[in-house]
């Protein structure tokens, strides 16, 4: 082989490694900063083929999505003297990657320090509630908190804590037979007394029915009575009327009234003859 064919290998080897040395990409899910004998140049955040000084610059490449960062379980004492075991996770961004690079270099570093600052304001805040607090009824602003103060110390390392949230929330297992005892035994109770309340409700609202039931059967029988007893004079007066216009047929038609309620059938009655009972079934004399 001529010198002059090797010449032309070496400068096309030699080509080829500087051209490779001088480009670098950046994929749509990434961002990069390029620095130069260790002192930064620029940050690349545009996706696609970027240039460089071979040899002499380089890229250092870091995450542009949405991480998750998934904690060791811990244990904690809450402000009621509990111990409770967190499972928690937290969701992060690089927002400045030449600050990350300058302070923990890469994203290994920026988890671990991620690891202390979630684990430290976990702790500290929910030191400050108690138990049932923590687990049911401030849980949501409780770690809203917890992600701001997260953020606001993360922020030193160029990562943006966008959420920390407790996937679980454990009483240790040592402890939590006894506790769900108490909590069973405190439910009973207010169980117990919502039923007495509810009976005693019932007592007082049977007894005001009773009462409003006795008054009103009192008053319709008092109407009832007066009616009667009004409807009782008008028979009489209508009674008295008839008997002034004609005191013969009312004695007939009261005598045949009298029949009617006392004569049943196959009644046998014994009485004289001559009986006034009997002057209306007596024939007539001649």
């Amino acid at each position: 082989m001529s010198p002059k064919i090797i010449i032309a290998i070496v400068l096309l080897v030699v080509i080829v490694i500087l051209l490779a040395g001088s480009v670098f990409t950046v994929d749509e899910t990434e961002q990069a900063i390029v620095t130069q004998l260790g002192k930064y140049i620029k940050t690349v955040t545009e996706p696609g083929l970027h240039f460089k000084v071979p040899f002499l610059q380089s890229a250092h490449k870091f995450e542009d999505r949405v991480l998750e960062y998934d904690a060791d379980v811990a244990k904690i004492l809450t402000s009621d003297k509990k111990n409770l075991v967190i499972d928690n996770y937290a969701r992060w961004r690089i927002v400045d990657p030449l600050k990350l690079y300058q302070v923990v270099r890469d994203v290994s570093g920026a988890q671990e320090k991620l690891d202390d600052i979630v684990f430290s304001e976990i702790r500290e805040e929910l030191a400050r509630h108690t138990l049932t607090e923590i687990v049911s009824v401030n849980r949501a602003e409780i770690m809203k908190k917890v992600g701001q103060q997260c953020d606001s110390k993360a922020r030193e390392y160029g990562v943006q804590v966008i959420d920390v949230r407790i996937k679980r929330a454990d009483l240790p297992a040592e402890v939590a037979h006894s506790v769900y005892g108490r909590m069973r035994a405190e439910r009973e109770k207010i169980a117990k007394q919502y039923r007495s309340e509810g009976e005693e409700e019932a007592v007082k609202v049977k007894a005001t029915t009773d009462k409003e039931k006795t008054i009103l059967l009192a008053e319709h029988y008092r109407k009832a009575e007066k009616l009667r007893g009004e409807g009782d004079a008008e028979a009489i007066k209508i009674y008295a009327e008839a008997f002034e216009q004609d005191p013969e047929f009312y004695a007939f038609v009261k005598t045949l009234e009298t029949y009617e309620k006392s004569l049943g059938q196959d009644t046998t009655v014994v009485l004289p003859s001559d009986s006034e009972f009997f002057q209306y079934l007596s024939p007539p004399t001649k």
